[in-house]
């Protein structure tokens, strides 16, 4: 396997055991030539692990000289993704996963945003993980922070008691553990930044705002989304500067990474990283849009609540998009991940949100990559089409889920594309309550897959990507009720029925 690993004392290069150096797919074992690019499972588990640190927190932001920073936790088993947590008000993000899985983390690979703390780290290697993985930077005890009773920068010269204390106590965990625990950071594959760059540009909430304001340069909107994303998810994954991040390394036992060009490799990795990172979350533009409720989504009340934030369906919905770059469809990635929220708050950062599912599009389990058909309706002969073949992002997301989904709690999904006609009835009959997703293929019908049932499906709320009340008035005061409907679109792609927008204070527009 390619990329930069540890294991136990930190000797570079050592794979620990059960490590596949296929890149396999999560569904299938796509070992045949002629794949495009998609994200290795490594890097997908680490990006979804560092976007989980950055969930929207209900609680105020950890202050800034705390020594103690919020942690991102993805947890995977059988390559699939069984849990994804972050840390809390009080419990971390190890911590939370121990609460919530127990025992059946055992043989179970967990992606940490950084290196977990000493108490964290005991009870995930007595649990029987097979292996922990993390991003070297500032670990979960900072290195870079300090109490503010003690000191009055919030940057340190030389770590304080507890950081150095907790490095010792890591250290000792780590040399006498079973599971490797180790960094995982593999180079993107040739083309692949390209390649999300341009879909992200392209992708349906993109174009969406094309639709809404013809004239508006989307290539510059999109370009200042990723530099302004960048620059702060650079700030906060990649240490400040090559010294300071030696100094870590060394104070957490890692001198091994210190050394050129082993060094540089690793810094390159996770800037490759933040940069797709940044890619996939700029393809969601961040003002005057937002999901908003169909007046017709529900007929029954009891289903309108509760929604979520924009903030937080914003962050669910890039958590598809990152999905959707491991697809094995080569010309559309489709991504989903089902949330459900519970009757009252959790441990978790997340809320009263735990995580139910998540999938993107790809061929049978057990399948090679390009044993079936992969072309398009727009391809000629309709026997050597995909559709038939392919499972879509919702079914495995509802195959491959982690709980059973109750009826008398709100489940979520969330899906880059509108569901298409296979996919509704079992949406329907799993149980979802709500949908959050774009129109932008609504009501299109094609050879060999058709969008018709999406707009007249019942008793589920259907929050779209849309523009924000406040801008649509804004842009329309004529339309005073509200109702938006699709604007510069070709008469095949046109709604029927226009959509009134909730006004609901939760509903305000993203930052």
């Amino acid at each position: 396997m390619e990329g930069s690993e540890i294991r136990n004392r930190g000797d570079p290069g050592q794979a620990g055991p059960g490590l596949d150096r296929r890149d396999s797919s999560t569904q299938t074992d796509s070992r045949a030539q002629g794949h495009g690019p998609r994200l290795s499972k490594v890097n997908l588990f680490t990006l979804l692990s560092l976007w989980m640190e950055l969930f929207p927190q209900e609680q105020p932001e950890e202050d800034a000289h705390d020594e103690i920073r919020a942690v991102g936790l993805v947890v995977v088993q059988n390559s699939k993704v069984v849990g994804l947590h972050c840390s809390g008000p009080e419990l971390h993000a190890g911590q939370v996963a121990i609460i919530q899985h127990g025992a059946s983390l055992a043989d179970c690979q967990l992606y940490f945003s950084r290196r977990p703390c000493a108490t964290c780290l005991k009870m995930i290697i007595n649990a029987g993980v097979s292996q922990i993985s993390f991003w070297p930077g500032d670990p979960e005890v900072s290195m870079l922070r300090c109490p503010s009773a003690n000191h009055s920068s919030s940057h340190c010269h030389s770590p304080p008691e507890e950081a150095a204390l907790d490095a010792v106590a890591t250290e000792k965990l780590k040399s006498n553990s079973r599971p490797p625990i180790c960094v995982l950071l593999q180079p993107l594959a040739p083309g692949l930044a390209q390649f999300v760059n341009e879909t992200s540009r392209g992708c349906d909430f993109m174009e969406r705002v094309t639709d809404d304001e013809p004239g508006l340069n989307i290539d510059e909107l999109f370009n200042r989304q990723w530099t302004r994303l960048l620059k702060d998810f650079s700030r906060h994954f990649l240490v400040e500067t090559s010294r300071q991040h030696r100094s870590v390394l060394t104070q957490m036992g890692l001198e091994n990474f210190c050394m050129e060009p082993h060094f540089s490799s690793l810094r390159n990795n996770m800037r490759e990283l933040v940069e797709v990172l940044a890619a996939v979350a700029a393809g969601v533009p961040q003002q005057r849009y937002g999901f908003y409720r169909e007046q017709r989504s529900s007929p029954d009340p009891s289903l309108a609540n509760p929604s979520q934030s924009q903030e937080v369906a914003l962050h669910c919905i890039i958590q598809a998009r990152l999905l959707s770059y491991r697809t094995e469809d080569p010309k559309v990635g489709v991504g989903a991940v089902i949330w459900a929220k519970g009757q009252s708050a959790g441990s978790d950062g997340t809320g009263c949100l735990y995580l139910v599912g998540c999938g993107y599009n790809a061929y049978p389990a057990g399948s090679q990559y390009a044993e079936y058909p992969q072309m398009d309706n727009k391809q000629g002969d309709r026997q050597r089409c995909k559709y038939r073949y392919i499972v879509h992002a919702e079914q495995n997301a509802l195959t491959f889920r982690t709980r059973d989904i109750k009826p008398e709690e709100a489940t979520m999904l969330f899906v880059t594309k509108c569901p298409c006609d296979e996919c509704i009835p079992l949406i329907r009959g799993a149980g979802i309550t709500h949908i959050y997703t774009t129109d932008q293929d609504m009501d299109r019908v094609k050879p060999d897959i058709s969008y018709l049932r999406f707009s007249s499906l019942k008793n589920i709320n259907k929050f779209i990507w849309q523009r924000s009340p406040s801008a649509c008035s804004a842009a329309f005061p004529h339309l005073a009720n509200g109702s938006v409907g699709k604007h510069s679109r070709p008469a095949d792609q046109e709604s029927h029925g226009s959509k009134k927008l909730c006004t609901d204070r939760s509903h305000d527009s993203i930052r």
